[in-house]
């Protein structure tokens, strides 16, 4: 018998911190997990840091950790290296606003060889728990996603999320919902291109889509609850990007549609709102129930239209044709190809995504 030689490493939060005031706890945990005592808090600039940054300082302070902030706007290569140059010294990193916060931190504290905590301030992508982040590409192209440690810890603090504005929430809606499309996609690639498949992974990954989608009704009473739902389903799914070892089973030909048209619209709507129209247009190509993935998108107050996310038709036409060419190396139902103007276009008027 052939010995079985297969090996993989999983890297998973230790800690998954929700409840309401959790943020008062932040040195407690960071005790428990025995990080050290000098921290780097990464947070967002003006409202970020008032609602949460400042907080998380003023309490690791006082539990008698030296700490200090620093302030990012975007995610680039030079905004890594910049947190990292101020944060010499630090035992341990904590990323404390939106996705482009989280995802510097996590980056930077994985090149530094540092534990990182992840303190999301809005349930918009599910990023806050996963070992991936996604960077823009330094010669204009769509954003890269780049394997990195996953968060030692994920605390979060359902007062500041449920008053966080709720498309920021519905936004995090339609990046867990992608993940019905990503699976299939990822199914497709294991069968034509013999990629590497994790049962386990795509089960995780669609259970969390049905989370959002059998909690819709409860979800549009934008509460404490809503938030509680919705962040569960985010850490799951970036529990199940660890898993895979990829960003595979929650991003698949929905996310290169949202990427083209970040790279074609000047002003896009959020990432997770593009997504969740995306994953209208890529369900019906793959002969599924579209209108079903539409309907709960409109219950919870989601896109489900170009004029809905703000943009001109055409600009949808244009990224239903350019997908293909985001991350090539991600087989999709786009194929190698992709879709001709006439195909998306009849595709596109099919699910009244435009008119």
């Amino acid at each position: 018998m052939e010995a079985f030689e297969k090996e993989k490493w999983m890297q998973l939060p230790r800690n998954i911190v929700i409840g309401n005031n959790v943020l008062d706890k932040m040195g407690t945990v960071c005790k428990h997990l025995g990080v050290g005592r000098v921290a780097t808090i990464v947070t967002g600039a003006h409202h970020t840091r008032k609602i949460a940054g400042e907080k998380v300082f003023e309490i690791l302070s006082d539990a008698g950790y030296a700490v200090q902030l620093v302030e990012v706007e975007a995610i680039s290569r030079e905004t890594i290296e910049q947190v990292k140059e101020e944060a010499i010294g630090a035992e341990f990193m904590l990323g404390v606003g939106g996705g482009t916060v989280i995802d510097t931190g996590k980056v930077a504290s994985f090149e530094m060889s540092i534990p990182f905590i992840s303190v999301p301030t809005i349930a918009s992508h599910d990023g806050i728990a996963s070992s991936r982040a996604s960077v823009k590409d330094p010669k204009g192209g769509s954003p890269v996603s780049i394997q990195t440690h996953a968060p030692l810890a994920v605390v979060t603090d359902t007062e500041i999320i449920s008053s966080a504005p709720y498309r920021f929430t519905v936004a995090g809606c339609g990046d867990i919902i992608a993940n019905y499309t990503a699976v299939r996609d990822w199914r497709l690639a294991q069968r034509l291109k013999n990629v590497e498949f994790s049962s386990y992974a795509a089960a995780l990954s669609e259970m969390t889509a049905n989370m959002i989608m059998e909690n819709a009704s409860e979800i549009r009473e934008e509460d404490k609850g809503t938030a509680w739902t919705v962040i569960k389903a985010l850490v799951s799914s970036g529990v199940a990007i660890s898993i895979a070892g990829s960003s595979a089973p929650a991003s698949g030909s929905e996310h290169k549609f949202s990427h083209a048209l970040d790279m074609i619209v000047e002003r896009p709507a959020l990432h997770g709102e593009q997504c969740g129209v995306g994953t209208i247009l890529m369900t019906y190509l793959y002969g599924e129930n579209w209108q079903r993935i539409r309907d709960v998108l409109k219950d919870i107050g989601a896109p489900t239209t170009a004029k809905d996310l703000g943009i001109k038709e055409d600009y949808v036409i244009d990224a239903l044709t350019l997908a293909h060419k985001i991350n090539p190396d991600r087989y999709t139902i786009l194929g190698e190809s992709g879709l001709t103007r006439e195909a998306a276009e009849r595709l596109a008027l099919a699910t009244g995504v435009i008119e």
